[in-house]
C-alpha cells in the first residue's frame, strides 16, 4: 500500500513539474506568436513520416468517411496478446458546417488466452446535431477471472446460502481469482434528440445475454465443497448458474460541448441514464440501474492546444430489483472499456461502482507533435451489499504514464501505449483512440 501511494505521488510530482515547465501564461503571449507557431509547426501524423506526400487517413469519397484499417497486435493483462484487425472511422453526416464529427470503431481479435473479442461501436451526430445515435454491439467468447464483489478486504467470505444437498461436507472459500469462461452478446442502442443547444434527451434499448458460463473453481460434488463468489451471489439472488439475460429500456440525458469526440482538447460531456430491465422483454429478473458520467477537458496553451488536462468520473448504481453477477459494473467494462488502468479487467466489481481519473496530455515532438505523452491517475470503489462492504469504504488507486502516436491528424486519432500501476498490480496496454 505504502509503495503504491509513493508511486502515486511520484507520478503527480512529475506531472506538476512538466506542467510548470511547459505551460505559458496566455496573457504574455501575443496572438501573432500563436498564429506564427501554428503556421510553422502544424500538427502532423505518422503518414507524413512514412511518405513524402501529404497523405492522411484514407478517405472514402462517396461517404466522406476517413478510415484507418490496420492489423492489430495489442496487449492487456486480462487478454494477453491480441491478434486481429480493426478500423478507426470518422465521418460527418449532413452538410451543415456546425454538424459534429461522428466516430466509430470495429475490431475482431483473437487472444493468446483463447478469447474472441469482436465489436462495433459508433457515435453519430446527424445534420446540425439535431439527432445523436450511440450503438454498441459485441460478441465475446471470453475467459476471464473474477475476484468477488466490492473493494473491501480480499479475505472476506461471501454470504453462502444454506443448501441441504451439501450435507456435512465442509464449505471452503478460496480467496483470490476465480477463472471463468462465458459467452456474451451485447446489443445497446440509444437515440438522442437535441432539446436545447448541446442538451440531449433520448431513449434506448439494452440487451446483454450471457451463456455457457463455466465457473471453473466451483466444486459441489466432492468431499470438500469449494464455493465461488459467482455461485454464492447467483444462488442468493435467484439466477441460473449457466445463463442469464438483461433486457430493458433506458431514459437518457446528455450535455456535450466537446470540440472532438475522438480526442477532445476542450469542452465538457455529461450523461445520465436510468435503465429498467423487464422480465416481459426477456430479462431473467426485473431490476434497474442508474448511470452517471462527467468528463471535462481543459487546454493549457493557446499555442499548443494539445496540452490538455482531462478529467473523468462515472458511477453505476443498482436502484431496484436484481442484476446478474456478470452484469454488475466492474473496471474495464464501462461503455468504452477503458477504466482501471493498473488493474486487470474485472478486478473490482460491485452493485455500486464509482470511478474517477485524471490525465495530463502533452506533445513530446516539439514541432510536429506526432509523438505525445500522458501522465494519469485513477481511483475505484465498489460495494458488496451482501457482505456489508459500503461504497467509498475502500479506495483502490492506480497511476501511470504513456505515449501517444498521432495516426490521423484530421480526426486526431492516436495509437496508445500505457503502463499502469495499482496496489500489488500492474498492467501494459496497447489500443487505438483516446481512453476517454
Amino acid at each position: 500500500m505504502k509503495q503504491t501511494i509513493s508511486r502515486f505521488f511520484f507520478i503527480f510530482s512529475i506531472m506538476a513539474l512538466v506542467k510548470l515547465s511547459t505551460a505559458q501564461d496566455p496573457s504574455t503571449m501575443p496572438d501573432i506568436d500563436t498564429l506564427n507557431y501554428s503556421a510553422n509547426c502544424p500538427q502532423k501524423d505518422i503518414f507524413d513520416i512514412l511518405t513524402k506526400e501529404k497523405l492522411h487517413a484514407p478517405e472514402i469519397p462517396s461517404r466522406k468517411v476517413r478510415a484507418i484499417i490496420l492489423p492489430l497486435i495489442a496487449y492487456s493483462p486480462a487478454t494477453g496478446v491480441q491478434l486481429g484487425a480493426g478500423s478507426s472511422l470518422s465521418w460527418t453526416i449532413g452538410r451543415h458546417p456546425s454538424t459534429n464529427l461522428s466516430a466509430g470503431s470495429v475490431q475482431v481479435l483473437w487472444t493468446t488466452k483463447k478469447q474472441l473479442i469482436s465489436y462495433i461501436r459508433t457515435s453519430m451526430f446527424f445534420n446540425e446535431n439535431k439527432w445523436f445515435l450511440q450503438t454498441d454491439w459485441r460478441l465475446y467468447l471470453f475467459r476471464l477471472p473474477t475476484f468477488g464483489l466490492g473493494t473491501g478486504p480480499s479475505d472476506n467470505i461471501p454470504a453462502i446460502p444454506d443448501n441441504p444437498d451439501f450435507g456435512s461436507a465442509p464449505m471452503v472459500y478460496e480467496g483470490g481469482s476465480f477463472p471463468m469462461k462465458y459467452n456474451w452478446i451485447k446489443i445497446h442502442n440509444v437515440i438522442f434528440r437535441e432539446v436545447e443547444k448541446h442538451f440531449y434527451a433520448g431513449i434506448g434499448y439494452h440487451l446483454d445475454h450471457y451463456y455457457d458460463i463455466q465457473d471453473e473453481e466451483l466444486k459441489l460434488d466432492s468431499s470438500s465443497i469449494i464455493i465461488t463468489p459467482h455461485y454464492a451471489y447467483s444462488t442468493m439472488h435467484g439466477f441460473n448458474l449457466k445463463t442469464y439475460t438483461t433486457s430493458g429500456i433506458s431514459v437518457n440525458f446528455g450535455y456535450d460541448t466537446r470540440d472532438n469526440i475522438i480526442n477532445a482538447y476542450k469542452g465538457m460531456y455529461i450523461n445520465a441514464s436510468y435503465l429498467y430491465n423487464f422480465e416481459f422483454l426477456g430479462s431473467s429478473e426485473n431490476g434497474s440501474t442508474l448511470w452517471t458520467e462527467f468528463r471535462t477537458y481543459i487546454s493549457l496553451s493557446k499555442r499548443v492546444p494539445r496540452n490538455v488536462l482531462a478529467f473523468r468520473a462515472f458511477g453505476s448504481f443498482k436502484v431496484s430489483g436484481e442484476l446478474p453477477y456478470l452484469n454488475l459494473m466492474s473496471n474495464g467494462f464501462d461503455p468504452i472499456n477503458s477504466s482501471g488502468r493498473g488493474y486487470t479487467q474485472g478486478r473490482w466489481r460491485g452493485e455500486d461502482f464509482v470511478y474517477g481519473e485524471a490525465e495530463y496530455r502533452f506533445p513530446i515532438s516539439r514541432c510536429s507533435k506526432i509523438v505525445g505523452g500522458v501522465l494519469f491517475a485513477n481511483v475505484s470503489t465498489a460495494s458488496n451489499r451482501d457482505m456489508g462492504v459500503p461504497l467509498f469504504g475502500y479506495l483502490k488507486p492506480g497511476c501511470g504514464f504513456g505515449l501517444r502516436i498521432m495516426v490521423g491528424k484530421i480526426d486526431r486519432t492516436n495509437l496508445l501505449i500505457d503502463f499502469g500501476l495499482g496496489q500489488m498490480s500492474e498492467g501494459f496496454y496497447l489500443q487505438a483512440q483516446e481512453v476517454f
